[in-house]
Order: C-alpha cells, then structure tokens, then sequence
C-alpha cells in the first residue's frame, strides 16, 4: 500500500481532533470562566530509505533519505489567558483579575474554578452552582487567621445572626478648649455609653478653666438607669504649646447600672488641645455596641468579606482564598468550569487576593470566556481546507493504485 494514503487519514483524523476542540471553543463562547483550547501537529513517524554518511577525503557526505507518515496531535493547551469581566450587580458574584483559582470542595475532592457565580445556601454556606462549597478563612469575631493551605474552611454568611450587645470601654476626646477663656468657664459635651446589655446612657464631660493652661473635668450622669459614677474627675495641664501633657491626659471613671454590671471607662483626653479660639472638645471615638443582626454584607477586591448589622456595627466573617500554579495549563478540566491538579500542574499556591500572582477580586462581576470568535472562525477556515486537501490526498492515492491495478488486464 501507498504511504500516502496513510498519511492522508492521519491528517483526517488530526484535523477531526482540531474542528472538535474549535466547536468546543466556540459552543463555550459565552460560558462563564471558560478558557479556550489550542491543538498543535507534530510529524509522526519518518521511515528512513537511506541513513546518512559522513564526507570522505574523495567525496562529499550524504544526508539521510527519509519519508514522513503523515501527522499526529502534539498538544491540545488551555488558553489560561484573562477573559474580559461583566458586571452583574450580584453580591456574590466574584471574577478574579489575574492568574489565580477560586478554590472549591467538594465532599473529599479539593477543586478549583474561574467561575465566581457563587450563592449561600440554605445553612449560609457559600458554594458554586454544583454545590461545592467555596473555601477560605474564617474571622473570628472580626479577626482573621493566618492566610494559608493549613487552615483553609468552608465559608459560611449567617444572615440573621446576631452579635451579643459589647460594653463600652474606651472614651476618646478630640478637638480644642479656648485658651483665652476666663478662670471658670465651663463646656459641656455628651457622649453615648452602652452597658453590659447593650442598653444606651448618655453621660456628660464637663470641663472647666481653672487656671492659665490648666482645665479640669469631671464626669455626671442623670440618664435613666446609672445608679451611680465612682471617680471621674481629673486635670489635664497644657504646655507652652496648647498641647496636652502626658500628666492628667488619661483618666478613668466607674459607671454603676441598676440593671447590668459596673463599667470602667479609660478616657483619653491627648489628643485635646489648648489654643486660641472657639472651644470645640468632644468625643469622636467609643467602643461598645448593642445587639445587632446581621442584615448585609460586602466583598472588597482583596477577598473580605464584612458584614453589616442592624446597629451599625460592620466585621469582617471571611476572606476568599485563591490558588495559584506553576503551570496553569496543566490542570484538568473536570466539566462544570472546574479545574482539578494534575502531575503536571504544579503544587497548589494558597493565599489571600492581592498576594504574589494570584490577582485580585473583582466583585459583583463575573470572568466572560476568552473565546475569540473571529480567531477561531479563521482557524476552522484553515481546518477545513486542510481536512479537504488530506481527502484529496487519499482520493489520488486511490486513483494511483487503481491504475496500478489496471495495468494486468
């Protein structure tokens, strides 16, 4: 039999192979994460006629006579270039800019995606539409761990939960006391304090000009359900420079509650200062909250998720992990936009968004496929003519043999 004619089908075969990958490319135009694939020929087989010599002081060498036997599939890559981002609005919704993987879990299988379209659900679970769940780190309350493989968990928003009521701890005051104020003058200014059961008190600051650079204060309270203030009287001394010495800028008063426990507040007056004009000195920082609920949540470009709850209060729940690899293109496809590592993909890279390669979080958007239409309509041109002139080649070599065959009449 002709060698042609074996050639001829390798290449029918081979470009078979390459339309396949090309209708898979272009049936995935539009599915979300989806990487397109490339298909690269190598020659097969050469069978050599005659090897090669060397040259002789009396004539020159000869180069080997060889014949190819047609075709084969060297490679069928994934693309992992970045596909252009859609907005969704989703709050869950996440694509990733750059090179990294969301990682997923499936019962024991630990797998990987491009595709954020993720939702909670029913126990608050985020997970991909398959249902495998998105893994992360976890805060504890508003604290997140260490960013790494070894502590890696399912994320989880409980909506609806709520967060025990905090009592307050820490009064900060800012702003200016009027230094040309005569010897007696008196500020006033509220803040809010919460007890041990999140209940609301306001108490009162009062400070008072008691000689040149030196104001005293003094904390009251008339709010319904404050039995009693222990302590909560103090100086503070400015220098030269209306600035407030390092003597009397802390203090510290005890609050008596009919209906919770006692609270020490450690106020902080160093930030107060002394110069001249209107007198301004009020709290602009303090701890403590009530119950609250949580009602909602964000997703920043570095992978926090926070949440926001009825009384104001926003912390952090989560963060996403992503995972890089060395060699990206060697991951398995595994059908449903997921990846899983091979022998050939490298270790995986886990850590937060933003950190070495593996890009950052865009939220409420979603990674489009990075199919190129009109690339890939070109390359199914060039396959069809290549398919059609591998047919010609069989349909030749037939006619050959049928003349061959002719020639015994």
């Amino acid at each position: 039999m002709m060698r042609s004619l074996f050639a001829g089908v390798s290449g029918l075969k081979s470009h078979q192979v390459k339309m396949d990958v090309l209708g898979n490319n272009i049936a995935n135009v539009n599915t979300t994460g989806f990487k397109a694939s490339r298909v690269s020929f190598a020659e097969m087989f050469s069978q050599t006629l005659r090897g090669a010599s060397a040259p002789s002081d009396e004539r020159g060498g000869t180069s080997a006579q060889q014949i190819g036997l047609g075709t084969m599939i060297s490679s069928i890559d994934i693309i992992q270039g970045q596909g252009n981002l859609q907005s969704t609005g989703g709050e869950t919704d996440m694509a990733i800019e750059g090179q990294g993987f969301f990682i997923l879990q499936n019962g024991d299988q630990i797998l990987y995606t491009r595709a954020g379209a993720f939702q909670p659900d029913a126990d608050g679970f985020l997970v991909d539409p398959s249902g495998a769940r998105v893994l992360g780190w976890s805060a504890d309350a508003g604290v997140l761990p260490r960013a790494d493989a070894t502590n890696l968990e399912n994320i989880r928003i409980p909506l609806g939960e709520t967060i025990g009521a905090r009592a307050s701890t820490v009064v900060v005051y800012r702003n200016n006391v009027n230094s040309s104020s005569e010897v007696g003058y008196e500020w006033t200014t509220p803040v809010e304090v919460f007890d041990s059961m999140g209940h609301r008190h306001t108490i009162q600051m009062n400070f008072t000009k008691t000689d040149d650079n030196e104001w005293s204060w003094e904390v009251t309270a008339d709010s319904e359900g404050i039995d009693g203030v222990a302590g909560g009287t103090g100086v503070i001394t400015f220098d030269a420079d209306g600035i407030a010495e390092e003597a009397g800028a802390l203090g510290a008063v005890t609050l008596q509650f009919s209906e919770a426990s006692d609270i020490e507040l450690d106020l902080d007056f160093s930030e107060v200062t002394q110069f001249y004009g209107s007198t301004t000195a009020s709290a602009v920082k303090r701890d403590g909250h009530p119950m609250g609920t949580l009602e909602s949540f964000t997703v920043d470009s570095s992978g926090e998720i926070t949440g926001v709850y009825s009384n104001g209060r926003t912390q952090t729940l989560a963060q996403v992990g992503l995972a890089a690899f060395s060699n990206p293109g060697g991951l398995i496809r595994e059908g449903g936009n997921i990846y899983r590592e091979s022998n050939n993909s490298g270790l995986r890279q886990v850590g937060p968004p933003g950190t070495a390669s593996r890009g950052t979080v865009a939220p409420g958007s979603l990674e489009m496929s990075n199919v190129d239409l009109s690339e890939q309509f070109a390359e199914m041109i060039i396959t069809q003519r290549g398919f059609q002139a591998n047919s010609r080649i069989i349909t030749t070599s037939d006619e050959m043999l049928q003349e061959l065959v002719n020639l015994k009449r």
